[in-house]
Formats: C-alpha cells, sequence, structure tokens
C-alpha cells in the first residue's frame, strides 16, 4: 500500500486541518494539496515521484502547445507518445522480454533475460490516463489549456484517487480548484456515508473473503471441486465489486471532505442485463474513458457490420491489456468484446431474454470471467473451469458460513437500493460536524476491530 491505513488517516486528519486552515487562500490551499500529494505517494517509493512530475511537465506543455498553429499535431502526438512510451516501458517491459526469452529458448539466440525487470509504479495506468486525456480534451476544444503548471500537476496527482481511481476528467476537475465548495452538512453526511461503506466493503468483506476463500482456492487450483470452485468464483466476483468500489468510494467522500465533487464510479454492476450494460455500470471513469479515447477515435460504430466488431474487440482486448500485462488479461478483455459483438448480433435480430433472466445469464458470464483475471496464467484458469467437474478436492479452503454469509452481503450491497444511501445521508445531514465527525470516528473504529488482521493491498493498485 502506499500508506498503511492508519498512517493515512493521521495524514488525512492533518490534511484536512490545513485544507480548513488554507481554505481562504486558494493559492496556499492548493499547493497544501500538491505537496501533500507528492507526500502520499512517496511515502510508496520517493523515486517514482519524478516520474509522475514528468508526465505532468509534458502534459502541461503540451496542453498549450497543441493551441499553437503549426505546432498542434506535433505537441499531440509528441506528449502521447512519451506518455504511452513511459507506461509500456514501466507497465508492460518485464511481460515482452519474458515472452522474448520463450521465443528465443530453443535457439542460438537463447538468453537470460530475467535480470531485465523494471517495478511498477504504482496507479502509473491513473495518472497516465488522466494526462493523456487532459491533452485530448485541450486539443479538441473541450476546454481551455492551463496555463498554471502546478493546476495540471495536481489535476494528475490529487492524491484520493491518485493510485486506484476513479479517473477523474479535467474539464470536471480543474473549474473545482479555483472554485472549491466548502463542505456542508449534506456534503460531510454524504461522505461519512461513503467512506464507511467503502471501508466496510474493503476491510471485511473484501478481506475477509480473500484470505478465507478466494487466496486458497487460486493458490491450488488443481485441489478445487465443484463446490469450492462455485465459492471462489462467486466469491472473487464479490471481492473485486467490493474491493475496488470500496476504495471508490473512499475516494469520493475524502474529496468531498476536501470540497471536490468527483462522479460515481459504480452503479450496481451485477445488475447489468448485458456486458453493455456490465460496462456503464463497472468502473464507469474507465469505461467512458475507453469509449471516448479508444473507442471512437478507432472508428466507433462506424462502417459496416465486421468493422464495428473488429473495433468493438479490439477496444475491448486493449481494456484487458490495460489491466495487466498477461495473455490472461488480454484473453478476459477479448471474451468481453467478443461477448458484446454477440449481444449486438442479438439485437439487430431482436432477440432479448426476459430481464431477470438476462440479469441472471449476464452475471455467470461476467464471474466467469473473472476466472482468467484472477487466475493469471492459462494453466490455473483451466485447472479452476476443470474443477467445476470434480466432485471431490484435496486443498478445497473451509466453506463455513461465514464464507456465505460474506458472499451473500456482497450480493445484498450490490442490489440495495440506492435510497438507502439517500435516506442515512439525510438523517446524518441534520446532526452537527461534531457529531459526524464522531460517528466517522467510531465507525472507523469499529470496522478495524472487527476487520481481518493487516489490510491487504487493494486490487487495482497493480493497474
Amino acid at each position: 500500500m502506499v500508506f498503511p491505513t492508519l498512517q493515512f488517516i493521521g495524514f488525512f486528519a492533518v490534511v484536512l486541518a490545513l485544507n480548513g486552515l488554507f481554505w481562504n487562500s486558494n493559492a496556499l490551499r492548493k499547493g497544501m494539496l500538491l505537496l501533500a500529494s507528492y507526500v502520499f505517494y512517496a511515502a510508496w517509493d520517493p523515486r517514482f515521484v519524478l516520474l509522475m512530475a514528468f508526465v505532468s511537465l509534458v502534459a502541461w506543455a503540451a496542453g498549450l502547445g497543441v493551441r499553437v498553429p503549426g505546432l498542434r499535431r506535433l505537441s499531440k502526438v509528441a506528449s502521447i507518445a512519451a506518455m504511452l512510451g513511459v507506461l509500456a516501458v514501466f507497465k508492460y517491459f518485464d511481460f515482452f522480454m519474458f515472452q522474448l526469452q520463450a521465443l528465443t529458448q530453443d535457439t542460438a539466440f537463447a538468453r537470460d533475460l530475467t535480470w531485465m525487470t523494471v517495478i511498477l509504479p504504482v496507479g502509473i495506468s491513473f495518472y497516465t490516463f488522466q494526462a493523456i486525456s487532459y491533452v485530448m480534451d485541450v486539443d479538441r476544444g473541450h476546454i481551455p489549456p492551463c496555463r498554471n503548471p502546478f493546476d495540471v500537476a495536481l489535476f494528475i496527482s490529487f492524491f484520493p484517487q491518485l493510485v486506484a481511481g476513479p479517473i477523474v476528467r479535467a474539464a470536471h476537475f480543474l473549474p473545482q480548484l479555483d472554485n472549491p465548495r466548502r463542505p456542508d452538512a449534506a456534503a460531510r453526511a454524504t461522505a461519512v456515508v461513503l467512506i464507511l461503506s467503502g471501508l466496510f466493503k474493503k476491510m471485511v468483506v473484501a478481506n475477509y473473503l480473500s484470505v478465507l476463500l478466494v487466496d486458497p482456492a487460486y493458490g491450488l487450483p488443481d485441489g478445487q471441486y465443484w463446490l469450492s470452485a462455485l465459492a471462489a468464483t462467486l466469491g472473487y466476483a464479490i471481492q473485486i465489486y467490493c474491493d475496488f468500489s470500496g476504495y471508490s468510494d473512499i475516494a469520493i467522500g475524502v474529496a468531498l471532505l476536501l470540497g471536490y465533487e468527483f462522479n460515481r464510479n459504480f452503479n450496481q454492476p451485477y445488475r447489468a442485463d448485458c456486458l453493455r450494460d456490465f460496462w456503464q455500470r463497472w468502473h464507469i471513469s474507465l469505461s467512458t474513458w475507453i469509449r471516448d479515447y479508444l473507442y471512437i477515435p478507432l472508428g466507433g460504430g462506424k462502417g459496416g457490420a465486421p468493422r464495428r466488431t473488429f473495433t468493438l474487440i479490439l477496444t475491448m482486448t486493449l481494456a484487458g491489456l490495460w489491466h495487466g500485462a498477461g495473455w490472461n488479461f488480454i484473453l478476459w478483455g477479448f471474451l468481453h468484446g467478443a461477448g458484446q459483438a454477440v449481444e449486438r448480433g442479438f439485437r439487430g435480430m431482436n432477440v432479448a431474454l426476459p430481464r431477470l433472466l438476462a440479469i441472471a445469464v449476464t452475471f455467470v458470464i461476467v464471474a466467469l470471467l473473472w476466472i482468467p483475471f484472477r487466475a493469471h496464467t492459462f494453466p490455473d484458469t483451466l485447472s479452476m473451469l476443470a474443477a467445476f467437474g470434480k466432485t471431490e478436492g484435496y486443498a478445497a479452503p473451509e466453506l463455513t458460513m461465514t464464507v456465505w454469509a460474506l458472499i451473500a452481503v456482497g450480493f445484498v450491497m450490490n442490489w440495495l437500493p440506492l435510497s438507502w444511501r439517500d435516506r442515512a445521508t439525510m438523517t446524518l445531514a441534520r446532526l452537527g460536524p461534531v457529531i459526524q465527525a464522531l460517528i466517522l470516528g467510531i465507525g472507523i473504529f469499529t470496522l478495524f476491530a472487527t476487520a481481518q488482521e493487516g489490510v491487504a493491498p487493494f486490487i487495482y493498485f497493480q493497474f
């Protein structure tokens, strides 16, 4: 993790206090937040602060350059190439070196390339994508170029969502830097609900499922049988949902307490009635980024059916590659793209399932596709799938009532009407800031007391 959880609480308490102290001095407040964001990132590895600063500088300079006649194309192409180059080196270098070693293993060109490894910086995909979107939006005329390089740096490095999203758009965030909204009772109440619900998802549901079920099952996939494979598949679907949506809830709540609003990043994804609907509900900031900056530039829905299908599958395959440098991630993205292409064909024939059945079928497909995402290797993926045909296993995790209860809680949190959050927020909004702070503090203490010992890193930190 960038910060251990208890240290982050202390860090955020200091930042929140300074944010209130400097509220009437926008320059001081933004400078403090920029410094805090870099301190936050440096807590993981101070060397990579320079890399993030480089990406920010490139984005800022390119934003100015694309508005200069004669420099537009050069600024856009060079900056995006530089930022994608950074991403490629740090995220995919090891993968390609491993593939090269495998290809040359039995030839005269065989070499041991295992020493050529590169550390993957936490959150590099998220802040690189934000930097690219800034350049693209300025180039398209959606936003004016930012004259202040420190504003661009703060947009890219803002610590609540730096390491695991949501991916924030410059058009939404940059105007807030000069016009933040001082949190009122309703905003504070919303933040408390989001932070506590996010911590519960992560520290209780996701962590316990990881330790008690998912990690043991995927640690020895050959030793599973049909019931443990089923439980692990359901468990990981709930774990990754609670882990990632939990982080997004915390990030949105923390930003709200500092005076900034982020858009929702999850909208009950397991209620989707098709794969297209799933991606409109899951990691919304990434799916809209992929749509606006990858799918549409590649052609989107233009052309005939073969071209549209190719564009869709290519886009989702690249989205899979974004999630990780491995063939399993590529397979996961490809299958999501192929599945959506098949759905598009059925829609063209006016074939539709009853909604509840469509939701059930979609969830089964999504849950099964999480297997290669979690397994990481083809042999482990095949072993887990083969386990569905076994009647006994030698290394299955204990399927206790606690495990099934956690899976059920995860489903309830996905299906629970959003009105519960509104009612909780309205109730908390009637209370004063001291009571709200006490509720937040007591809630955090209670969650720490009931959580699994130690807090595993958020799943999306690796991306």
